[in-house]
């Protein structure tokens, strides 16, 4: 480990103390957030200018940068499966009345697919607005690899799969092998499982009030608990960010980072748009 790395890691970690200290403060989330960003944005180009493009210094620093950034990203990755399951336990089991469940799975469903639809149509829209195409984007081994393990593991073993058996892929057969994310549809046959549990617990509670109550209780302390732990990982936003984007610029050099300010515009330009569908929608449903 030479000098510069050493340096290096030590502005570093100086930074997110820095960001640490802003606990201290009553800023909100989105506020530490925008600060790491602008932080990680400033190191990055200190790192560019000082070393230089294709340094091995910056790049043994992103190593090290890496611990954060990536460690951050895994976290996310890590709550997702509980939070779906949880979240979609939780909801079927405080219906009323179980038989309401179908109507609600139809609207849900029907909602999601219109709103799919209108996202898509959305993105060719800003897409075609803002000319952005994919020529000059350099894919890193980071990308390739994830890329040919999408390929590998989740399309190569949906694509070949019929409509029957695309649908019987969906039932769950080993929850525990799904909450791990092990198949290309765990995340659905998670909710169709978390779902059937739901109910499970409403007949539970129809036919024996204390267990059932019991069991409800549970279920809303697993929520409550997992809501917790996704609390947690949030706050450890800024500092991914920080990671990230330190990260991105160091290792970018600059008709790059601008031409990932446009699209950057483009993707809130959509966002804006769908945010105002979403109004839309609750608005002429009343809500």
């Amino acid at each position: 480990m030479n000098l510069p790395l050493i340096l290096n890691i030590v502005v570093f970690v100086a930074l997110i103390v820095l960001l640490a200290r802003t606990g201290r403060t009553n800023w909100s989330l989105s506020k530490k957030v925008l600060a790491g960003l602008v932080l990680g944005v400033l190191f990055g180009l200190g790192l560019q200018l000082i070393y230089g493009e294709n340094s091995a210094v910056v790049k043994e620093s992103i190593g090290w940068f890496n611990i954060v950034g990536n460690g951050y990203v895994q976290l996310l990755q890590m709550i997702v499966m509980p939070l779906v399951f949880a979240s979609i336990l939780s909801a079927v089991a405080r219906l009323h009345n179980a038989s309401s469940l179908g109507k609600i799975s139809v609207l849900t469903i029907g909602v999601l697919l219109f709103t799919t639809a209108i996202s898509a149509l959305v993105g060719v829209f800003v897409t075609q607005l803002f000319g952005l195409t994919a020529e000059g984007l350099v894919q890193g081994t980071q990308e390739s690899a994830r890329l040919a393990a999408i390929q590998s593991n989740y399309v190569g073993k949906v694509a070949d799969l019929t409509v029957p058996q695309l649908l019987l892929s969906f039932v769950p057969k080993n929850p525990f092998a799904d909450l791990t994310g092990a198949n290309p549809t765990s995340i659905i046959s998670v909710v169709i499982f978390a779902a059937f549990l739901g109910v499970a617990a409403l007949q539970l509670l129809k036919d024996d009030q204390v267990k059932g109550q019991r069991v409800l209780t549970a279920i809303d302390t697993l929520q409550s608990w997992v809501m917790k732990l996704v609390r947690q990982i949030m706050k450890l936003t800024p500092y991914g960010v920080l990671a990230l984007m330190t990260k991105v610029v160091a290792g970018s050099n600059l008709q790059d980072i601008i031409k990932l300010g446009g699209f950057v515009v483009a993707s809130y330009l959509g966002l804006a748009i769908m945010f105002a569908v979403h109004a839309l929608l609750l608005s002429v449903n009343g809500i």
